[in-house]
């Protein structure tokens, strides 16, 4: 089951790698060719669309930085954390598009400034617990539907992709669970 999780988690980190972002030109900059991809012209303020891989580098280069709506940041995070508590635990709120792989670049670029900057890691500390308790709690909703009859799509609608996958996998293997413990002891699964 690992390896399917990993793999999961591969296929929705590649999906996003290659989502279109908006990021604002720094620089006015000319086409810009490299293995048959034509970037570009940029005009300096300009906003464009491009995939997040090609909007990385081109933050990294100095040319273009990424719109202030494309960030991930702690504030969102302790929205999406508020939610999570003020729901029941039947309900599960619906996240941003991509949240996983977002915040695992958020933790990561946090675990770095760290590095430069000791003084960051309460702030480092404090957004992990943040991201360890919205994690904890969806999983805690995920499991309760995975362990209920069958869901319509419109309960699990919410889920991110790899929620959905993670669901799948319980619900399957709690539906074989309950089959073999009842088959084991003559009754019938209900």
């Amino acid at each position: 089951m690992s390896s399917t999780v990993s793999a999961n988690i591969g296929r929705s980190d590649f999906s996003f790698q290659n989502s279109t972002v908006k990021i604002v030109a720094n620089r006015s900059c000319p086409e810009i060719t490299l293995a048959g991809l034509t970037l570009g012209p940029f005009e300096e303020g300009n906003e464009y669309e491009v995939q997040y891989w090609t909007a990385q580098e081109l933050e990294k280069s100095g040319i273009a930085r990424f719109r202030e709506d494309e960030g991930f940041d702690a504030t969102r995070l302790y929205k999406i954390q508020w939610t999570e508590r003020v729901q029941t635990a039947g309900q599960i709120s619906k996240l941003p598009d991509y949240f996983y792989p977002k915040l695992r670049r958020y933790l990561k670029g946090l675990r770095a400034e760290v590095s430069k900057s000791p003084e960051k890691m309460r702030d480092y500390e404090k957004t992990s617990h943040t991201a360890i308790d919205i994690l904890n709690a969806r999983l805690k909703k995920i499991v309760s539907l995975a362990s209920a009859p069958a869901q319509s799509e419109h309960v699990i609608k919410n889920l991110a992709e790899e929620e959905r996958a993670l669901y799948e996998k319980l619900y399957m293997l709690i539906r074989d669970w309950r089959t073999q413990i009842l088959e084991s002891s003559g009754g019938e699964e209900k």
